[in-house]
C-alpha cells in the first residue's frame, strides 16, 4: 500500500473527508492561494507596472463600459485605471507573502525558545516566561506597530520603501511567538520526563541532539494547528498596519492597503474600490481560521 493510500484510509483524512466545513474551507483558500501565486498568469494586467495603466478607466464601475474607451471590468477599476480583479490577486501575493514570513519567523523564535525553556528550566525559564508574559499584557497589534515606528526609524530613508515589507514581516513575526512559546515549553516539560528522554541522557547524549531528534518531532503538532490559526491572525495584522498607512506602502499594496484606498471612495458612490477587497481579505482570513478550527479538534487526541 502507497503512502497517498495509507493517508486516505487514516483518521485524519476520513475526518477531514467528513467535514463540510473544513472541505470548504480548504478548497476556498487553496483557491485563494492559488491565485495569488498564479497572479501574473490570470490577471488581465499587471496593475502596478505605471506603463499600464490608462487614467481613462478610472472609476469604471463593475460589467459597466467605459464612457470614453469603452472597457470593460469584471470587478471595475480604482481612481488610477487599475483593474480591482488585477490589484486583489496581486494584493493577495504580498498579504500571502507576509502572513506565510511572519508566521514562519514567529514560529521559529517561539518553538525555539519554548523548547529551552522547557527543557533547562530554573532562571533561564523565568526570564524567558516573564518576558512574554510581560508582552501579552500589550495587544499583539499595539506591539507590532511599536516594532514597525522602531524598526522603520532606524532603517536609512532611501531604503524604507524597498525594506518596507521585510519590516512588517520582522514586526509580526516578533509580536506572535508568545503562543508558540508557551506551547512548546508545556509540551517540552512533560515529555522530557519520559522513558526515552531519559535513556537518551543515559547513553551520554547532549542537550541539543535530545532537543531536536528526541523532543521536537513529538511537540509539532499543536505547533502546527497554532501555526494555522496564526496564519489568519497574521494577515488580519497586516492588513491592519497597511490600513493604518504603516504597513506595506503604496508601490507594493497590500490587501489592507487596498481597502485604505477604497474607504477614501466608498461614500463618493465607488463603493467596488473597498468591497471586493474587503470580501476577499475576510474570505481569507476566515477560510484558514475555520481550517485551523478543524486542525486542532482533528489533532486533539481527547476528542476522539
Amino acid at each position: 500500500m502507497s503512502a497517498l493510500s495509507r493517508f486516505w484510509d487514516s483518521d485524519f483524512a476520513w475526518d477531514f473527508r467528513h467535514s463540510p466545513v473544513a472541505v470548504v474551507s480548504f478548497l476556498v483558500a487553496l483557491l485563494l492561494v492559488l491565485s495569488a501565486v498564479f497572479a501574473p498568469l490570470i490577471a488581465t494586467m499587471n496593475p502596478f507596472v505605471p506603463a499600464n495603466l490608462n487614467l481613462m478607466n478610472g472609476f469604471t464601475a463593475p460589467g459597466v463600459p467605459n464612457q470614453f474607451t469603452n472597457e470593460t471590468f469584471l470587478l471595475g477599476t480604482d481612481d488610477q485605471g487599475r483593474d480591482v480583479y488585477s490589484t486583489i490577486l496581486y494584493g493577495m501575493r504580498i498579504s500571502l507573502f507576509v502572513g506565510f514570513a511572519a508566521v514562519a519567523l514567529g514560529m521559529i523564535i517561539g518553538v525555539t525558545l519554548g523548547l529551552i525553556a522547557g527543557y533547562f528550566g530554573g532562571w533561564t525559564d523565568a526570564v524567558i516566561m516573564r518576558i512574554a508574559d510581560v508582552q501579552l499584557t500589550f495587544p499583539s497589534i499595539l506591539v507590532a506597530m511599536l516594532i514597525f515606528g522602531v524598526a522603520k526609524g532606524i532603517t536609512p530613508v532611501e531604503y524604507r520603501d524597498q525594506l518596507a515589507i521585510w519590516v512588517l514581516i520582522l514586526s509580526i513575526g516578533l509580536s506572535d511567538w508568545v503562543q508558540f512559546a508557551r506551547v512548546v515549553r508545556g509540551a517540552t516539560m512533560v515529555e522530557k520526563q519520559k522513558e526515552y528522554v531519559q535513556a537518551a541522557r543515559l547513553i551520554g547524549r547532549g542537550a541539543l541532539p535530545i532537543l531536536t531528534r528526541h523532543i521536537l518531532p513529538n511537540v509539532l503538532s499543536p505547533v502546527l494547528v497554532i501555526a494555522t490559526i496564526s496564519l489568519a491572525l497574521a494577515i488580519i495584522a497586516e492588513a491592519t498596519l497597511s490600513f493604518l498607512g504603516v504597513g506595506a506602502p503604496s508601490t507594493q499594496p497590500s490587501l489592507g492597503t487596498l481597502i485604505r484606498i477604497g474607504q477614501g471612495f466608498l461614500f463618493s458612490g465607488e463603493w467596488w474600490i473597498l468591497f471586493f477587497p474587503s470580501v476577499t481579505l475576510l474570505a481569507l482570513a476566515l477560510s484558514v481560521n475555520l481550517l485551523g478550527d478543524w486542525l486542532r479538534d482533528a489533532l486533539n487526541p481527547k476528542l476522539k
